[in-house]
C-alpha cells in the first residue's frame, strides 16, 4: 500500500498510540490526525502529531464527522478502549443507530460496525500492526532468564487453552501453572486476570496471551509493554507466553530491562 498523506490515528489508552505515531512519521506519512477520547487517550499524545479532536466515546456521529474534515482516507486503530467504557457509553444518534442494528454487543461486533460506518465515508481502516512490523514477538525466548523445560511445557498448554478460550470470544489471556488452568480472562480484563492467577498460584506462575483464531487484526490485537510485565511482577508470576508474529511488543527496550530486573522470562510461542 502507498503512503497515505494523512493518517488517522483513533486512539485509545497506555503508550501504544504514541508508537503508532512515531512508526507512521517513520515510514512517510506526512500528517497525523487524532480521535482522542476523553478519560482514554494520554494527552502526551498531542505533540506527536498535527491535529487532535477530543470526544467522548460514543460519539460516533462527531468522530465520522471529524475523519471527513481530517482528508484522511486511510485510519488505524491504536490502543485499548476500555470494556467498560464500551458499554456504558453515552452514544450519540449515530451510535444509537449502529448499534440498533446489531445483534450482539461485544467489542468486535461495535468496532467492525464502527469500520463500515467509515468504508461509507471513504475512511479505510487498516490494521493496528501497519507500520509496527519491527514490534512484533519473535518466536522463542525474548528476555528474561531461560525457561526449565517444565516451565516451558506449561507456557505450550497454556498456549492450547488460551487459543480455545479465544476462540470461544471468552478472553485471551489464561495464568496456567504445573499443568493447572488457575485463570481464565474474561470481562475483567488481563491484569485483573495476572491478579487472580498469581493469587491462586501463590507465585511462579505462568500467563499466556493470544489473538483470536479470526481476529480482525484492524482493531484488536494482542499488546504486552511494561504495564503487563508489572502486573506480573506484582502476582510473582514466573514467565509471560505471547504468540509470535501476532504481539505486539511496547517499549522494547524498557520491556527487556524489566524482564531481567524481575526474573521473568518472557517466550514467544507458536501454535
Amino acid at each position: 500500500m502507498d503512503t497515505p498523506k494523512t493518517l488517522a490515528i483513533i486512539a485509545g489508552n497506555g503508550v501504544y498510540p504514541q508508537a503508532m505515531a512515531r512508526a507512521a512519521r517513520a515510514a512517510g506519512v506526512a500528517r497525523l490526525a487524532v480521535a482522542a477520547f476523553q478519560s482514554e487517550t494520554d494527552p502526551a499524545l498531542t505533540p506527536l502529531v498535527d491535529e487532535v479532536e477530543w470526544m467522548r466515546v460514543g460519539q460516533l456521529g462527531k468522530m465520522l464527522n471529524f475523519l471527513q474534515k481530517s482528508g484522511a482516507t486511510h485510519a488505524v486503530m491504536s490502543g485499548q478502549i476500555h470494556p467498560r467504557n464500551l458499554f456504558d457509553l453515552r452514544p450519540d444518534i449515530k451510535a444509537l443507530v449502529v448499534l440498533a442494528r446489531l445483534k450482539r454487543r461485544n467489542a468486535e461486533s461495535i468496532f467492525g460496525a464502527i469500520a463500515e460506518e467509515m468504508k461509507s465515508i471513504g475512511v479505510e481502516l487498516l490494521p493496528a500492526t501497519i507500520y509496527m512490523e519491527e514490534h512484533l514477538a519473535p518466536a522463542g525466548l525474548i528476555a528474561g532468564p531461560k525457561l526449565k523445560p517444565r516451565e516451558e511445557e506449561d507456557l505450550h498448554y497454556g498456549f492450547h487453552v488460551a487459543k480455545e478460550s479465544s476462540r470461544l470470544d471468552i478472553g485471551q489471556t489464561v495464568v496456567v501453572k504445573n499443568g493447572t488452568v488457575l485463570a481464565v480472562e474474561a470481562f475483567e480484563g488481563t491484569n485483573a486476570a495476572i491478579k487472580r492467577g498469581g493469587e491462586l498460584g501463590h507465585k511462579d506462575a505462568l500467563m499466556v496471551k493470544v489473538s483470536k483464531p479470526h481476529q480482525d487484526f484492524r482493531f484488536d490485537v494482542p499488546v504486552i509493554g511494561p504495564l503487563t510485565l508489572e502486573a506480573a511482577r506484582d502476582a510473582r508470576l514466573r514467565a509471560i507466553g505471547v504468540e509470535a508474529g501476532k504481539t505486539l511488543l511496547l517499549e522494547k527496550e524498557k520491556l527487556a530491562e524489566l524482564a531481567q530486573e524481575h526474573r521473568i522470562s518472557i517466550f514467544g510461542l507458536t501454535s
